[in-house]
């Protein structure tokens, strides 16, 4: 298994191949994401996980300009400051803490609640925007074998849309994008 450091390197790494792939027409295309379209996908990741760090832990990272006005570079500022913040090596010895999931090493809180966000939302960017969708699915397969018990908390949430019914033969990351609401 990798480092949370090494892991948002990859599929971060991936995400921002998405970005600068899509063409500027189509950054208005519909997303999976119900009333979003693809800029919307990278606004989510770029607003929602700032205000998470600085208030479970009080760490602000840097600020590119608007999604509205250069996604890619919005979503390459923030990329990077979140990939310095993991590379820091006084980042090990930070802790999160979150009414909703107590205290969590910050790495750790970046890896299982962030950097997992950024895997499942590259489907989303690369079928609004017309890329290839394919993920890694060693990664598909773990990320649901670790969701899949908390399917009833995960619901609850908000933050997932009702599950999709697909064979039990279908590939993990057709299962995985099911569990989590999408129509693979």
């Amino acid at each position: 298994m990798t480092s949370a450091t090494d892991e948002h390197r990859i599929v971060a790494g991936a995400f921002t191949q998405r970005v600068r792939g899509v063409s500027p027409a189509a950054w208005d295309n519909p997303a999976p994401c119900e009333g979003w379209v693809a800029r919307d996908v990278v606004r989510h990741l770029v607003e929602w996980f700032p205000a998470f760090l600085k208030s479970g832990a009080g760490v602000e990272l840097p600020q590119g300009p608007s999604v509205d006005n250069d996604p890619v570079a919005a979503w390459t500022v923030h990329c990077d400051g979140v990939q310095a913040l993991l590379d820091d090596p006084a980042t090990a010895g930070k802790v999160l803490s979150n009414p909703h999931i107590g205290e969590v090493p910050l790495d750790q809180a970046v890896d299982r609640f962030y950097t997992a966000d950024v895997f499942m939302h590259t489907w989303d960017l690369a079928r609004a925007s017309g890329q290839e969708e394919t993920l890694d699915p060693v990664r598909c397969a773990r990320m649901l074998d670790g969701m899949l018990p908390l399917d009833d908390v995960l619901r609850k949430s908000g933050q997932y849309g009702p599950r999709v019914e697909v064979p039990e033969s279908a590939d993990a990351q057709t299962r995985l994008l099911a569990f989590i609401g999408r129509t693979p």
